[in-house]
Protein backbone atom coordinates (compact mmCIF):
# COMPACT_ATOMS: atom_id res chain seq x y z
CA UNK A 1 0.00 0.00 0.00
CA UNK A 2 2.86 2.17 0.75
CA UNK A 3 4.75 1.66 -2.08
CA UNK A 4 1.57 2.06 -4.45
CA UNK A 5 1.28 5.80 -2.74
CA UNK A 6 4.82 6.68 -4.15
CA UNK A 7 3.87 5.66 -7.61
CA UNK A 8 1.95 8.93 -8.78
CA UNK A 9 4.71 11.50 -7.51
CA UNK A 10 7.20 8.95 -8.98
CA UNK A 11 5.40 9.26 -12.13
CA UNK A 12 5.32 13.13 -12.35
CA UNK A 13 8.29 13.84 -11.05
CA UNK A 14 9.71 11.61 -14.20
CA UNK A 15 7.30 13.90 -16.28
CA UNK A 16 9.00 16.97 -15.13
CA UNK A 17 12.47 15.57 -15.28
CA UNK A 18 11.85 14.74 -18.77
CA UNK A 19 10.14 17.73 -19.86
CA UNK A 20 12.22 19.91 -18.38
CA UNK A 21 15.66 18.56 -18.29
CA UNK A 22 17.84 17.86 -21.45
CA UNK A 23 16.58 16.50 -24.43
CA UNK A 24 17.20 12.44 -24.97
CA UNK A 25 19.21 12.00 -27.97
CA UNK A 26 20.08 8.39 -28.14
CA UNK A 27 22.76 9.16 -30.60
CA UNK A 28 24.34 11.42 -27.86
CA UNK A 29 24.19 8.94 -24.75
CA UNK A 30 26.29 5.46 -24.48
CA UNK A 31 24.91 2.06 -25.11
CA UNK A 32 24.16 1.58 -21.35
CA UNK A 33 23.33 5.51 -20.32
CA UNK A 34 20.43 4.47 -23.18
CA UNK A 35 19.54 1.20 -22.02
CA UNK A 36 19.24 2.35 -18.14
CA UNK A 37 17.49 5.10 -19.39
CA UNK A 38 14.78 2.66 -21.31
CA UNK A 39 14.22 0.22 -18.03
CA UNK A 40 13.70 3.00 -16.11
CA UNK A 41 10.81 5.02 -18.27
CA UNK A 42 9.69 1.08 -19.17
CA UNK A 43 9.54 0.89 -15.26
CA UNK A 44 7.49 3.79 -14.82
CA UNK A 45 4.99 3.15 -17.78
CA UNK A 46 4.28 0.33 -16.28
CA UNK A 47 3.69 0.84 -12.89
CA UNK A 48 1.30 3.77 -14.07
CA UNK A 49 -0.34 1.43 -16.41
CA UNK A 50 -1.45 -0.95 -12.94
CA UNK A 51 -2.21 2.40 -11.57
CA UNK A 52 -4.76 2.60 -14.56
CA UNK A 53 -6.08 -1.35 -13.90
CA UNK A 54 -6.29 -0.56 -10.67
CA UNK A 55 -8.52 2.44 -10.32
CA UNK A 56 -10.41 0.95 -13.32
CA UNK A 57 -11.13 -1.94 -11.08
CA UNK A 58 -12.66 0.43 -8.04
CA UNK A 59 -15.02 1.65 -10.58
CA UNK A 60 -16.00 -1.37 -12.20
CA UNK A 61 -17.01 -2.56 -8.39
CA UNK A 62 -19.05 0.89 -8.44
CA UNK A 63 -20.44 0.77 -11.50
CA UNK A 64 -20.93 -3.00 -12.64
CA UNK A 65 -20.89 -4.91 -15.55
CA UNK A 66 -19.88 -4.00 -18.80
CA UNK A 67 -18.51 -0.74 -17.09
CA UNK A 68 -16.09 -2.12 -15.30
CA UNK A 69 -14.01 -3.35 -18.21
CA UNK A 70 -15.26 -0.92 -20.86
CA UNK A 71 -13.53 1.99 -18.92
CA UNK A 72 -10.31 -0.88 -18.65
CA UNK A 73 -10.36 -1.74 -22.21
CA UNK A 74 -10.98 1.95 -23.24
CA UNK A 75 -7.93 3.25 -20.96
CA UNK A 76 -5.57 0.87 -22.31
CA UNK A 77 -6.54 1.38 -25.48
CA UNK A 78 -6.10 5.25 -25.27
CA UNK A 79 -2.48 4.46 -23.86
CA UNK A 80 -2.16 2.13 -27.24
CA UNK A 81 -3.19 4.94 -29.36
CA UNK A 82 -0.80 7.48 -27.87
CA UNK A 83 2.33 5.14 -28.18
CA UNK A 84 1.89 4.54 -31.53
CA UNK A 85 0.69 8.28 -32.35
CA UNK A 86 4.30 8.80 -30.60
CA UNK A 87 6.61 6.54 -32.79
CA UNK A 88 4.66 7.53 -35.82
CA UNK A 89 5.32 11.66 -35.19
CA UNK A 90 8.44 11.00 -34.59
CA UNK A 91 10.97 11.98 -36.99
CA UNK A 92 11.74 8.50 -38.47
CA UNK A 93 9.19 7.32 -41.14
CA UNK A 94 7.78 3.77 -39.93
CA UNK A 95 4.99 2.47 -41.90
CA UNK A 96 4.00 -0.59 -40.77
CA UNK A 97 4.25 0.12 -36.83
CA UNK A 98 0.21 0.58 -36.46
CA UNK A 99 -0.24 -2.40 -38.48
CA UNK A 100 2.51 -4.42 -36.37
CA UNK A 101 1.05 -2.98 -33.51
CA UNK A 102 -1.90 -4.08 -33.94
CA UNK A 103 -1.56 -7.82 -35.03
CA UNK A 104 0.75 -7.93 -32.18
CA UNK A 105 -2.20 -7.27 -29.75
CA UNK A 106 -4.96 -9.51 -31.41
CA UNK A 107 -2.42 -12.36 -30.97
CA UNK A 108 -1.22 -11.36 -27.48
CA UNK A 109 -4.65 -11.11 -26.36
CA UNK A 110 -6.48 -13.71 -28.55
CA UNK A 111 -3.83 -16.63 -28.38
CA UNK A 112 -1.24 -15.57 -25.41
CA UNK A 113 -4.00 -14.65 -23.20
CA UNK A 114 -6.96 -16.22 -23.87
CA UNK A 115 -5.00 -19.36 -24.29
CA UNK A 116 -3.18 -19.11 -21.01
CA UNK A 117 -6.14 -18.43 -18.84
CA UNK A 118 -7.75 -21.11 -20.25
CA UNK A 119 -5.27 -22.97 -19.17
CA UNK A 120 -5.11 -21.98 -16.06
CA UNK A 121 -8.82 -22.14 -15.38
CA UNK A 122 -9.27 -25.41 -16.47
CA UNK A 123 -6.52 -26.94 -14.09
CA UNK A 124 -8.37 -25.14 -11.32
CA UNK A 125 -11.82 -25.27 -12.13
CA UNK A 126 -12.09 -28.16 -14.79
CA UNK A 127 -14.76 -26.73 -17.08
CA UNK A 128 -15.70 -22.73 -16.90
CA UNK A 129 -18.96 -21.14 -18.41
CA UNK A 130 -19.35 -17.80 -20.09
CA UNK A 131 -21.83 -15.33 -21.33
CA UNK A 132 -22.33 -16.64 -25.09
CA UNK A 133 -23.64 -13.63 -26.36
CA UNK A 134 -21.38 -11.66 -25.09
CA UNK A 135 -18.34 -13.30 -26.77
CA UNK A 136 -20.49 -14.04 -30.26
CA UNK A 137 -21.20 -9.90 -30.33
CA UNK A 138 -17.46 -9.66 -29.75
CA UNK A 139 -16.30 -11.60 -32.41
CA UNK A 140 -18.92 -10.68 -34.52
CA UNK A 141 -17.48 -6.65 -34.66
CA UNK A 142 -13.82 -8.12 -34.80
CA UNK A 143 -13.74 -10.67 -37.49
CA UNK A 144 -14.47 -7.74 -40.05
CA UNK A 145 -12.87 -5.27 -39.02
CA UNK A 146 -9.71 -7.42 -38.43
CA UNK A 147 -10.24 -8.43 -42.41
CA UNK A 148 -11.20 -5.03 -43.82
CA UNK A 149 -8.09 -3.53 -41.49
CA UNK A 150 -5.19 -6.27 -42.04
CA UNK A 151 -6.26 -7.87 -44.86
CA UNK A 152 -8.11 -6.08 -48.09
CA UNK A 153 -5.15 -3.41 -48.48
CA UNK A 154 -3.24 -6.32 -49.79
CA UNK A 155 -5.89 -6.64 -52.36
CA UNK A 156 -6.68 -3.66 -53.60
CA UNK A 157 -5.80 -1.81 -56.67
CA UNK A 158 -6.28 1.91 -56.00
CA UNK A 159 -3.09 1.95 -54.57
CA UNK A 160 0.57 0.61 -53.36
CA UNK A 161 0.23 -3.34 -52.11
CA UNK A 162 -0.57 -3.13 -48.39
CA UNK A 163 -2.09 0.54 -47.88
CA UNK A 164 -5.47 2.40 -48.84
CA UNK A 165 -6.13 5.20 -51.06
CA UNK A 166 -7.65 8.58 -49.54
CA UNK A 167 -10.84 7.67 -50.38
CA UNK A 168 -10.57 4.21 -48.80
CA UNK A 169 -8.88 5.36 -45.64
CA UNK A 170 -11.59 8.08 -44.90
CA UNK A 171 -14.44 5.88 -45.97
CA UNK A 172 -13.19 2.93 -44.05
CA UNK A 173 -11.94 4.86 -40.58
CA UNK A 174 -15.74 6.60 -40.78
CA UNK A 175 -17.09 2.77 -41.20
CA UNK A 176 -14.88 1.45 -38.49
CA UNK A 177 -15.44 4.24 -35.71
CA UNK A 178 -19.52 3.64 -36.61
CA UNK A 179 -19.56 -0.19 -36.70
CA UNK A 180 -17.57 0.62 -32.97
CA UNK A 181 -19.79 3.15 -31.74
CA UNK A 182 -22.99 0.69 -32.52
CA UNK A 183 -21.10 -1.87 -30.68
CA UNK A 184 -21.26 0.18 -27.85
CA UNK A 185 -24.18 1.46 -27.83
CA UNK A 186 -25.95 -1.68 -27.59
CA UNK A 187 -23.59 -3.15 -25.42
CA UNK A 188 -24.14 -0.42 -22.81
CA UNK A 189 -28.11 -0.12 -23.14
CA UNK A 190 -30.32 -2.57 -25.32
CA UNK A 191 -27.92 -5.53 -24.66
CA UNK A 192 -25.62 -4.95 -21.77
CA UNK A 193 -26.88 -8.07 -20.19
CA UNK A 194 -25.12 -9.91 -22.78
CA UNK A 195 -21.87 -8.82 -21.52
CA UNK A 196 -23.03 -9.84 -17.57
CA UNK A 197 -22.27 -12.85 -15.70
CA UNK A 198 -24.04 -16.26 -16.46
CA UNK A 199 -26.03 -17.27 -13.62
CA UNK A 200 -27.77 -14.21 -12.61
CA UNK A 201 -30.91 -14.24 -14.72
CA UNK A 202 -29.46 -11.31 -16.78
CA UNK A 203 -29.00 -13.28 -19.78
CA UNK A 204 -32.23 -15.65 -19.89
CA UNK A 205 -34.27 -12.15 -19.53
CA UNK A 206 -32.28 -8.95 -21.40
CA UNK A 207 -34.59 -6.32 -21.55
CA UNK A 208 -36.05 -7.32 -18.05
CA UNK A 209 -32.33 -6.86 -16.55
CA UNK A 210 -31.62 -3.54 -18.66
CA UNK A 211 -35.16 -1.81 -16.99
CA UNK A 212 -34.60 -3.32 -13.88
CA UNK A 213 -31.14 -2.10 -13.49
CA UNK A 214 -30.17 1.09 -15.57
CA UNK A 215 -27.02 1.69 -16.87
CA UNK A 216 -24.81 3.68 -14.55
CA UNK A 217 -26.33 2.15 -11.85
CA UNK A 218 -23.59 1.91 -8.65
CA UNK A 219 -23.07 -1.36 -7.36
CA UNK A 220 -22.44 -2.84 -3.90
CA UNK A 221 -18.52 -2.24 -3.10
CA UNK A 222 -17.44 -5.42 -1.62
CA UNK A 223 -14.99 -3.66 0.77
CA UNK A 224 -17.91 -1.16 2.01
CA UNK A 225 -15.06 1.55 0.41
CA UNK A 226 -16.48 5.41 1.42
CA UNK A 227 -14.19 6.71 -1.54
CA UNK A 228 -16.09 8.51 -3.54
CA UNK A 229 -16.26 7.72 -7.69
CA UNK A 230 -15.39 10.98 -8.87
CA UNK A 231 -11.48 10.40 -6.68
CA UNK A 232 -11.28 7.20 -9.05
CA UNK A 233 -11.78 8.73 -11.98
CA UNK A 234 -9.49 11.93 -11.43
CA UNK A 235 -6.62 9.00 -10.26
CA UNK A 236 -7.14 6.83 -13.47
CA UNK A 237 -6.74 9.98 -15.92
CA UNK A 238 -3.57 11.18 -13.21
CA UNK A 239 -2.59 7.49 -14.06
CA UNK A 240 -2.88 7.95 -17.85
CA UNK A 241 -1.43 11.37 -18.19
CA UNK A 242 2.33 10.20 -17.12
CA UNK A 243 2.29 7.22 -19.53
CA UNK A 244 0.67 9.49 -22.73
CA UNK A 245 3.50 11.95 -21.84
CA UNK A 246 6.35 9.86 -21.52
CA UNK A 247 5.83 7.72 -24.20
CA UNK A 248 7.20 9.70 -26.91
CA UNK A 249 10.61 9.44 -25.14
CA UNK A 250 10.34 5.97 -24.52
CA UNK A 251 9.20 5.50 -28.15
CA UNK A 252 12.51 7.33 -29.70
CA UNK A 253 14.73 5.18 -27.58
CA UNK A 254 13.21 2.50 -28.50
CA UNK A 255 13.26 3.30 -32.43
CA UNK A 256 17.25 4.05 -31.46
CA UNK A 257 17.47 0.32 -29.46
CA UNK A 258 15.81 -1.47 -32.44
CA UNK A 259 18.00 0.19 -34.86
CA UNK A 260 21.36 -0.39 -32.97
CA UNK A 261 20.81 -4.07 -32.34
CA UNK A 262 19.35 -5.00 -35.59
CA UNK A 263 16.52 -6.58 -34.23
CA UNK A 264 13.20 -7.16 -36.37
CA UNK A 265 11.25 -4.36 -36.98
CA UNK A 266 7.79 -5.72 -35.82
CA UNK A 267 9.75 -6.28 -32.34
CA UNK A 268 8.69 -2.41 -32.01
CA UNK A 269 4.57 -2.98 -32.37
CA UNK A 270 5.14 -6.04 -29.78
CA UNK A 271 7.07 -4.47 -26.98
CA UNK A 272 4.41 -1.24 -27.34
CA UNK A 273 1.58 -3.92 -27.21
CA UNK A 274 3.23 -5.81 -24.55
CA UNK A 275 3.98 -2.69 -22.22
CA UNK A 276 0.25 -1.79 -23.30
CA UNK A 277 -1.87 -4.72 -22.32
CA UNK A 278 0.48 -6.50 -19.65
CA UNK A 279 -1.77 -4.83 -16.94
CA UNK A 280 -5.38 -5.65 -18.59
CA UNK A 281 -3.98 -9.16 -19.19
CA UNK A 282 -2.57 -9.90 -15.41
CA UNK A 283 -6.41 -9.14 -14.66
CA UNK A 284 -7.83 -10.93 -17.06
CA UNK A 285 -5.92 -14.14 -15.69
CA UNK A 286 -6.88 -13.01 -12.09
CA UNK A 287 -10.22 -13.11 -13.05
CA UNK A 288 -10.07 -16.58 -14.55
CA UNK A 289 -8.33 -17.89 -11.15
CA UNK A 290 -11.32 -16.42 -9.05
CA UNK A 291 -13.68 -18.19 -12.02
CA UNK A 292 -15.17 -15.43 -13.31
CA UNK A 293 -14.58 -15.93 -17.05
CA UNK A 294 -17.76 -13.77 -18.45
CA UNK A 295 -15.58 -10.39 -17.09
CA UNK A 296 -11.99 -12.35 -18.28
CA UNK A 297 -13.33 -12.73 -22.16
CA UNK A 298 -15.05 -9.15 -21.58
CA UNK A 299 -11.30 -8.43 -21.05
CA UNK A 300 -9.64 -10.40 -23.64
CA UNK A 301 -12.08 -10.36 -26.99
CA UNK A 302 -12.87 -5.87 -25.56
CA UNK A 303 -9.14 -5.29 -26.23
CA UNK A 304 -9.41 -7.16 -29.75
CA UNK A 305 -12.14 -4.92 -30.81
CA UNK A 306 -11.78 -1.84 -28.94
CA UNK A 307 -7.79 -1.71 -30.56
CA UNK A 308 -9.27 -2.19 -33.90
CA UNK A 309 -12.49 0.34 -33.43
CA UNK A 310 -9.97 2.92 -32.66
CA UNK A 311 -6.13 2.53 -33.25
CA UNK A 312 -7.48 2.07 -36.98
CA UNK A 313 -8.50 5.39 -37.62
CA UNK A 314 -6.11 7.00 -35.22
CA UNK A 315 -3.69 5.64 -37.66
CA UNK A 316 -4.88 6.20 -40.78
CA UNK A 317 -5.88 9.88 -39.79
CA UNK A 318 -2.25 10.34 -38.65
CA UNK A 319 -1.29 8.86 -42.29
CA UNK A 320 -3.75 11.50 -43.44
CA UNK A 321 -2.67 14.80 -41.87
CA UNK A 322 0.89 14.12 -41.90
CA UNK A 323 1.36 12.28 -45.51
CA UNK A 324 3.17 9.58 -44.22
CA UNK A 325 2.33 6.16 -46.33
CA UNK A 326 0.41 3.70 -43.38
CA UNK A 327 1.17 0.08 -44.37
CA UNK A 328 -1.58 -1.98 -42.79
CA UNK A 329 -1.92 -5.37 -44.81
CA UNK A 330 -0.07 -8.18 -43.31
CA UNK A 331 2.35 -11.00 -45.00
CA UNK A 332 1.00 -13.98 -46.58
CA UNK A 333 2.19 -15.95 -43.44
CA UNK A 334 0.76 -14.08 -41.06
CA UNK A 335 -2.70 -13.34 -42.85
CA UNK A 336 -2.96 -17.22 -42.28
CA UNK A 337 -2.27 -16.93 -38.61
CA UNK A 338 -4.56 -14.28 -38.81
CA UNK A 339 -7.29 -16.30 -40.17
CA UNK A 340 -6.53 -19.44 -38.06
CA UNK A 341 -6.81 -17.25 -34.63
CA UNK A 342 -10.23 -15.21 -35.73
CA UNK A 343 -11.39 -19.00 -36.73
CA UNK A 344 -10.33 -20.55 -33.35
CA UNK A 345 -12.26 -17.58 -31.13
CA UNK A 346 -15.25 -18.77 -32.92
CA UNK A 347 -14.69 -22.32 -32.31
CA UNK A 348 -13.69 -21.98 -28.67
CA UNK A 349 -16.35 -19.61 -27.97
CA UNK A 350 -19.14 -21.30 -29.74
CA UNK A 351 -20.50 -23.29 -26.75
CA UNK A 352 -20.66 -21.54 -23.33
CA UNK A 353 -18.01 -23.67 -21.81
CA UNK A 354 -14.02 -24.15 -22.07
CA UNK A 355 -11.53 -26.76 -21.13
CA UNK A 356 -7.81 -27.18 -20.96
CA UNK A 357 -7.77 -28.17 -24.47
CA UNK A 358 -9.01 -24.84 -25.57
CA UNK A 359 -5.78 -23.17 -24.10
CA UNK A 360 -3.57 -25.46 -25.44
CA UNK A 361 -4.39 -24.57 -28.79
CA UNK A 362 -4.30 -20.90 -28.52
CA UNK A 363 -0.80 -20.91 -26.79
CA UNK A 364 0.63 -23.34 -29.41
CA UNK A 365 -0.76 -20.66 -31.89
CA UNK A 366 1.19 -17.83 -29.92
CA UNK A 367 4.49 -19.58 -30.15
CA UNK A 368 4.02 -19.93 -33.78
CA UNK A 369 3.54 -16.03 -33.30
CA UNK A 370 6.82 -15.33 -31.55
CA UNK A 371 8.80 -18.18 -34.14
CA UNK A 372 7.99 -16.30 -36.89
CA UNK A 373 8.53 -12.43 -35.85
CA UNK A 374 12.29 -13.85 -35.36
CA UNK A 375 12.10 -16.32 -38.33
CA UNK A 376 9.81 -14.82 -40.99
Amino acid sequence: MKLAMLRLPAAWATVAAVTFGPAIVPDALSGVVAGLLFLWLLGIIFWAAFGVVHEAEEIAERLGEPFGTLILTLSIVIIEVALISAVMLGAKDVPTLGRDTMFAVLMIVLNGVVGLGLLVGGLRHHQQSFNLQGASSYLAVTIPLAVIALVLPNFTTSSSTGTLSTVQSALFSALTIALYGIFLWLQTGRHRAFFQPVGTGAEQAPEASSSATPPGTPMPHADDDSTPLWRHVVLLLANILPIVILSKSLATLLDAGIEATGAPIALSGIIIAMIVFTPEGISALRAVAANELTRAVNLCLGAATSTLGLTVPAVLLIGLLTGQAVVLGLSAANMVLLAMTLVLNALTFSGNRTTMLEGAVHLSLFAVFLVLVFSP
